[in-house]
């Protein structure tokens, strides 16, 4: 009889125990690791370019590879490139435009999207043409615009840099710095772009 009660109680230990520890599913799935995502593979040194509506278009798309061609197309209304990457013609419609390009370096080819964003004719004036300055006294001014697109940063260029007195620059913000190395006058032709709406300028330098 006491054997018996002993076979029992060890029973109910038994079924105790297994209740208690937690079953372990079979073959359990293995999680893949997501890995993120390659970026994007950059083929032109720009991709957005900026331009004016009736305005004629002079830019260059630059490859990053040498010697790379392109397909010629149609990037927008009245816009297109060409193999070496030229666009050329004049945007009719405002807006922006994506289109895909295609270019072929080594044999291999790869396209990448352009924005051509066309903007509205906006006029813009140079709001400042004449400096004061002092010789051996560091510069400060600006020429800068008024009017134009909002947002679209005007460029400045200087056309001869011949006329530019010693130690005076004007960088392509605008920004006429440096120091006079002599009194003097000077006239400076500038060419200002604003998205591809371009007007040449003369700013003077006046220096005691």
């Amino acid at each position: 009889m006491r054997q018996k009660w002993v076979f029992l109680l060890a029973g109910l230990a038994v079924c105790a125990l297994t209740a208690a520890v937690p079953t372990i599913p079979t073959p359990m799935a293995l999680m893949a690791r997501q890995t993120p995502a390659d970026p994007p593979e950059h083929h032109l040194v720009e991709d957005t370019i900026y331009v004016t509506e009736g305005i004629e278009v002079s830019r260059r798309l630059l490859p990053t590879a040498k010697g790379a061609t392109f397909r010629a197309k149609y990037l927008a209304v009245g816009v297109q490139i060409d193999q070496s990457g030229r666009l050329y013609g004049t945007p009719r419609r405002s807006g922006t435009y994506v289109s895909p390009v295609q270019l072929c370096a080594d044999a291999t080819c790869h396209e990448q999207e352009v924005t051509l964003v066309v903007l509205r004719n906006v006029p813009w004036v140079p709001r400042e043409l004449t400096f004061l300055g002092r010789a051996g006294t560091a510069l400060d001014g600006e020429i800068g615009i008024s009017g134009g697109p909002p947002g679209v940063m005007p460029t400045f260029s200087v056309t001869d840099h011949g006329r530019l007195p010693a130690g005076v620059t004007i960088g392509p913000d605008g920004h006429v710095g440096g120091v006079p190395a002599a009194p003097g006058i000077s006239e400076v032709p500038v060419r200002i772009c604003v998205a591809g709406n371009c007007a040449g300028v003369v700013v003077r330098l006046i220096i005691v």
